[in-house]
């Protein structure tokens, strides 16, 4: 049997019949769909997986990047609407940038009468940070940026040095870090779904504390756990992962 792909503007996946329940994945900074592309095939069947795809990368490269964090929390929300029809359940999981991406597309999921939101899963990425907590910054320059790619993910930032790639992917990298230096809601909303974190033991950028920050967005609880591994752990310990996530979705 032929299961069709899930292909739109915003979203890329697999189909599963008789799923029933949608986890929809949100890439890091710089990131694309790709990053999560074997996903379905390593999620119990009653999983479907989605990843969404970001403005200004691979396929989208000519498409304008976000500038806040509102914008593209607000556009995917709305796209969730128009290119993901249906009233299957649906959970979020983000990684890194994404993680605050999928907050913010989960408070406006809570006042969408036709979806049903079950849960949050979040990795690698404290809390939002409010204005009085960490004021707004200025983007990085490329250099600040590179630094920081060169700390997050030392084996992969090499891509980022080939004379015809960077070209491609810079702009979006650049435009996803300035995006986050502008990112500070004027409050937290406390989510009334459970909410799971998960991170590397060796992250050098996000703490075991900064993870347990997100019990400050939800009514329902949080559950906490920590894999080896530094920053991108989750392409080491991916179906160790994807086990824990199914187990929090059950």
């Amino acid at each position: 049997m032929n299961i069709p792909d899930i292909r739109t503007r915003w979203f890329r996946g697999v189909s599963a019949p008789g799923a029933r329940i949608r986890l929809l994945c949100f890439p890091h900074a710089g990131g694309a769909a790709v990053a999560f592309h074997d996903w379905a095939a390593l999620a119990p069947p009653d999983i479907e997986v989605v990843a969404v795809q970001y403005p200004g990368r691979q396929d989208r490269l000519y498409d304008p990047c976000a500038s806040t964090m509102e914008e593209l929390a607000d556009t995917i929300t709305t796209a969730l609407r128009h290119e993901l029809t249906g009233d299957m359940p649906l959970a979020l999981f983000g990684h890194s940038m994404g993680s605050s991406v999928a907050y913010e597309v989960a408070r406006r999921l809570e006042d969408d009468p036709g979806r049903t939101l079950t849960h949050l899963v979040v990795s690698g990425r404290h809390r939002p940070r409010l204005p009085q907590e960490e004021a707004p910054g200025p983007a990085p320059t490329d250099t600040e940026v590179m630094d920081r790619v060169r700390l997050l993910d030392p084996d992969g930032a090499d891509v980022y040095d080939h004379p015809d790639l960077r070209p491609m992917i810079l702009p979006a990298l650049r435009a996803d870090f300035g995006l986050l230096a502008r990112y500070r809601p004027a409050h937290l909303h406390r989510l009334g779904v459970p909410v799971t974190v998960c991170g590397g033991d060796r992250d050098p950028m996000c703490t075991v504390e900064d993870l347990k920050s997100w019990s400050d967005v939800t009514t329902q609880g949080l559950d906490l756990r920590v894999f080896e591994g530094g920053h991108f752990y989750l392409q080491q310990r991916k179906e160790e992962l994807l086990a824990f996530v199914a187990s929090q979705l059950a």
